[in-house]
């Protein structure tokens, strides 16, 4: 039984825990559940915050797009995507991708995929607040990154 993917564009902190316990809940048919949590760096010490800024609607909407495709795509069973928007100090959460499948490379591949969308083709912007006070860039998916969407097409 496929579940609708769980999408959500959040300003508060997630539990990754109480996440992957909500999406296997009386579930008997999954066998592997890959997570990915991508955490805010402090970029050699030179960062005291990365702000993300989001298109509301339009970013909730791009994210279920992509869920969809990973779900049918991969045979999934469920899905979650949760990425936050806001001030967001190095060592706190950023986003989580929990992929449910009957086995692994399923999951492992479903969870890739989605990660390789946001990282690229989701609509958040991105700008580095500097711990000495100058002001910092507004980040771009680097090559690596479309490079890894590339593969899925």
């Amino acid at each position: 039984m496929t579940a609708a993917p769980s999408i959500r564009v959040q300003r508060e902190d997630f539990d990754a825990t109480a996440e992957t316990a909500a999406l296997t809940e009386g579930r008997r048919d999954i066998g592997a559940i890959v997570s990915f949590v991508g955490l805010c760096r402090d970029e050699a010490g030179t960062l005291s915050a990365l702000e993300l800024e989001h298109y509301p609607g339009m970013a909730e909407a791009e994210m279920r797009r992509i869920a969809g495709i990973a779900v049918e795509r991969f045979g999934l069973l469920g899905l979650t995507a949760i990425h936050r928007y806001g001030k967001i100090a190095p060592g706190e959460n950023i986003v989580l991708v929990l992929a449910a499948a009957p086995h692994r490379q399923a999951a492992f591949d479903g969870a890739a995929f989605m990660m390789d969308y946001l990282k690229t083709s989701a609509p958040f912007w991105k700008k580095e607040h500097r711990r000495d006070g100058s002001a910092g860039d507004w980040v771009s998916a680097k090559d690596a990154d479309t490079q890894a969407l590339d593969k899925w097409r």
